[in-house]
């Protein structure tokens, strides 16, 4: 199983509640692609990469306890969250299962639905787990999924140079662990490939400015993930607090704005 250095930004109570913050400033755009989708109730969905089970719960509230709804993630920390919070919201048709989804096979499955947001980004197979995943999905099932399509694209106006080095290193951090940030360039193609029709492909972009809601998602982003890159040795502290101060002084400029990365948003549906 995975151990907290596995994963991008750790598994700490920070990443926890930043996670949260995440979901909250993504829940409209996901929850209307679930609606587009067709999530209703009494149907039983499966959250890919569940995470501590943010959106978990709120795809319960999508099915009622007339439906089910399996969270998936290998991290046990992230799922005691999860099922922690689950009981304190009495919320019984929800279960949570631990695995590794890069090489372990998903439990026996029937779904209506999955939903998966930066999971495949982050595993050295991710083909292999789109084909599993799409043999849980029953005939006319179908999936949702977000995922980055040009990382690069996170821009900052004024765009500061030590900026633009930060998001380079991310994604090469990405890297070394097997993933690929930009993988939904690939999505749409497997997915045809594994017997599902897109039904819809949008683009996901925002400008946003300093004080706005969704900024908060940012925010938070630069500081955990330069935090993170000092915990595994490839940024030094000094390096780190550099660009902490360029992205604030960027983003504390008159008029400043920054575009969001690039994701992908697609609803395909199994033949």
């Amino acid at each position: 199983m995975a151990t907290d250095k596995d994963y991008v930004l750790g598994t700490h109570d920070e990443e926890i509640e930043r996670l949260g913050l995440q979901n909250r400033v993504w829940l409209s755009r996901a929850a209307d692609a679930w609606h587009r989708a067709g999530f209703d109730r009494g149907q039983t969905l499966l959250d890919l990469g569940c995470g501590p089970g943010w959106a978990t719960l709120d795809l319960a509230g999508v099915t009622g306890p007339q439906g089910r709804v399996v969270g998936i993630d290998r991290s046990k920390r992230f799922l005691d969250a999860a099922r922690s919070r689950a009981r304190a919201n009495a919320c019984e048709h929800v279960e949570f299962v631990e695995l590794d989804l890069d090489v372990q096979p998903l439990p026996d499955l029937s779904v209506d639905g999955v939903w998966s947001r930066w999971v495949y980004a982050f595993l050295r197979n991710p083909r292999a787990l789109l084909a599993r995943v799409g043999a849980v999905v029953r005939q006319g099932g179908t999936m949702v999924l977000h995922e980055y399509v040009d990382y690069r694209s996170w821009r900052l106006s004024p765009a500061r140079p030590e900026f633009a080095w930060f998001v380079d290193q991310v994604m090469v951090s990405w890297r070394d662990q097997g993933g690929e940030p930009d993988v939904g360039l690939e999505l749409p193609g497997w997915l045809v490939a594994s017997g599902f029709e897109i039904r819809e492909l949008r683009l996901l972009q925002q400008a946003t400015r300093p004080g706005e809601f969704f900024t908060r998602w940012p925010d938070a982003f630069v500081g955990v993930g330069l935090d993170r890159l000092v915990d595994l040795g490839r940024v030094d502290r000094e390096r780190a607090d550099g660009v902490r101060r360029a992205y604030r002084e960027s983003q504390s400029t008159p008029g400043a704005f920054q575009i969001s990365p690039s994701v992908i948003e697609v609803i395909a549906v199994k033949h």
